[in-house]
């Protein structure tokens, strides 16, 4: 008898921060399933919906939304049956490149990427990751200048307190494996130990990309999160003192930093284009948030007419 439990459809659901961080905290298998981050596809997916105003229709993985419009507004209705997996493939300068969740638009291609990475352990690897990072980056928007590409990375905030319990637990009673120093990237005071300072300068040079003649080796927006990992009420939660409140790479800023770029280049920019390119600003009385809500609370701002 097989006791291994099922595993679920890999389809974009319904998902908050709260939901992606705490299954990227709590996920004991193995990582080249991606079972650990495709939430967070789908809680970028969800996000760039309701707060970014992009229609569900253009967004892949396909959120499980639909949009109505009736009397010259837009109405959001919540059907989990329309939600759909996979990546979508661009064409880059150098290869074609599967991208986790991307934004287009008929006629014009791929407006807004997003690349999601998620870290759980061997933070020796952090530098290796870079020289991919780069390459990602170049090789997309050598095609796709106006390309707005964003790029999210999870780590897990392991401590040196979890690896010390981490030695004494049986195989099987914890969701995290045994932890090595190598995984650690918190000291015991709580300070990020120095390969996650030295990763985040050096992602901090990849971001900030304003204009499609700036180097195309530059994210427009970069984030870093660090998920807490204290099996307390904190467990999947953003680690809040890090990065640091004025740090570019903060989780609340890069959404909001993504729709300021995607508004330059193809609407302010493309005013005859406006009427196919501008978000979309959701009708206060559309179904789909309460019918979220009863699932999970919505955790940013929606994009609301009026």
């Amino acid at each position: 008898m097989n006791d291994t439990p099922p595993r679920r459809p890999l389809v974009c659901a319904w998902t908050n921060q709260a939901d992606a961080l705490g299954e990227f905290a709590v996920f004991a298998g193995k990582t080249q399933s991606a079972e650990h981050i495709k939430p967070l596809h789908w809680y970028v997916a969800c996000r760039l919906v309701l707060e970014g105003g992009f229609a569900p229709e253009d967004i892949t993985p396909r959120p499980p939304f639909r949009t109505v419009r009736k009397g010259g507004h837009f109405f959001l209705e919540f059907d989990p049956r329309l939600g759909a997996g996979g990546e979508r493939t661009i064409l880059g300068g150098l290869k074609t490149k599967n991208v986790d969740v991307v934004v287009t638009r008929d006629g014009i291609g791929p407006v807004l990427a997003v690349s999601c990475k998620g870290v759980t352990g061997a933070l020796r690897n952090l530098t290796n990751r870079m020289e991919e990072t780069i390459g990602e980056c170049t090789n997309l928007h050598i095609t796709y200048p106006a390309l707005v590409l964003g790029y999210l990375v999870l780590i897990r905030a392991n401590t040196l307190e979890e690896g010390a319990l981490a030695e004494t637990a049986a195989p099987t009673s914890s969701p995290r494996r045994q932890l090595a120093a190598n995984d650690l990237a918190l000291t015991q005071g709580g300070e990020p130990v120095a390969g996650i300072i030295r990763f985040h300068n050096a992602l901090r040079e990849l971001s900030g990309r304003r204009g499609i003649r700036d180097d195309v080796s530059q994210y427009e927006a970069v984030a870093l999160s660090l998920v807490d990992m204290r099996p307390a009420f904190l467990l999947g939660q953003a680690f809040a003192p890090y990065p640091a409140g004025d740090s570019p790479l903060r989780l609340d800023q890069f959404f909001s930093t993504l729709a300021l770029r995607y508004d330059e280049r193809f609407v302010y920019s493309a005013p005859d284009l406006a009427n196919v390119t501008r978000r979309i600003a959701w009708a206060p009385a559309s179904t789909a948030f309460q019918a979220m809500t009863e699932l999970s609370p919505i955790d940013y701002e929606i994009r609301r007419d009026g």
